[in-house]
């Protein structure tokens, strides 16, 4: 890997975690989905996981919640995206395809938590932690759906021109679709 690639991926993640960050005071409206949907489809299974992992630690270290109630799911959610979209999708670009993917993940994101409350808080709080997340699961389903179908195809441009000018520039070849 090069310099430039590595900056780029660095650079990426930074936004993935200042978007985040920024829209905190909206719950479960962000463009966490719809950047790592994104750069699922733009760089290398291992170079994705790399992003998400570094993503995840540093909103751990920032928000103090380094707990195994908290980080392991953050790690099965946002690891499940790359793995979906490499196997199942197989590497579609269908904007309408991944929104319904993202519309899906914003449940999904919701469920991966709920056995790791249980374990926290108790087998019978399944309800109660179920019944109180819907609505935020929705908001996040909803979000997701939208910002992957009114924006992926645009950043998806943008960022793949800058791969293959990158990519040029050192011989490399890049796929284009």
């Amino acid at each position: 890997m090069n310099v430039k690639r590595l900056i780029l991926i660095a650079m990426c993640t930074t936004v993935l975690f200042v978007q985040e960050q920024a829209l905190m005071i909206i719950p479960n409206v962000q463009f966490t989905t719809l950047l790592i949907v994104v750069y699922a489809s733009l760089f290398r299974f291992r170079e994705i996981v790399a992003i998400i992992v570094v993503y995840v630690l540093l909103d751990n270290m920032f928000m103090s919640s380094f707990h195994p109630v908290y980080t392991p799911p953050m790690f099965i959610a946002w690891l499940t995206i790359p793995v979906v979209y490499h196997t199942l999708l197989r590497k579609t670009k269908s904007e309408t395809k991944l929104a319904f993917f993202g519309l899906f993940f914003g449940f999904y994101y919701g469920w991966v938590f709920i056995p790791f409350r249980m374990f926290e808080m108790g087998v019978g709080s399944f309800w109660n932690y179920l019944l109180l997340d819907i609505p935020f699961q929705i908001i996040m389903a909803v979000s997701n759906f939208l910002t992957i179908l009114w924006i992926y195809r645009t950043l998806y441009d943008t960022l793949s021109n800058e791969l293959v000018s990158l990519e040029s520039e050192n011989g490399y070849g890049v796929e284009r679709t």
